[in-house]
């Protein structure tokens, strides 16, 4: 995502791209989704293992403006 442009509030991005984006592995992101129950959710595209994951954007930037709300509470 590029940070200059605004993003539609149902503009999904696959997996692999919010990995991209958020600098992690795909382990790296199964971990974050475990460790932080307030890491949203993905939308699977079937219901079988290999169905590919989406992410609503506006929700991981959600997520990411309270965390960075949180630290600077700190």
């Amino acid at each position: 995502m590029h940070p200059n442009k605004p993003t539609p509030n149902k503009a999904l991005i696959r997996q692999i791209a919010l990995c991209d984006w958020l600098d992690l592995s795909r382990s790296g992101l199964d971990k974050l989704r475990k460790k932080d129950p307030t890491f949203p959710k993905p939308i699977k595209d079937g219901e079988s293992r290999q169905a590919a994951a989406y992410y609503v954007v506006a929700e991981v930037e959600a997520w990411l403006q309270a965390k960075i709300a949180a630290r600077d509470c700190a």
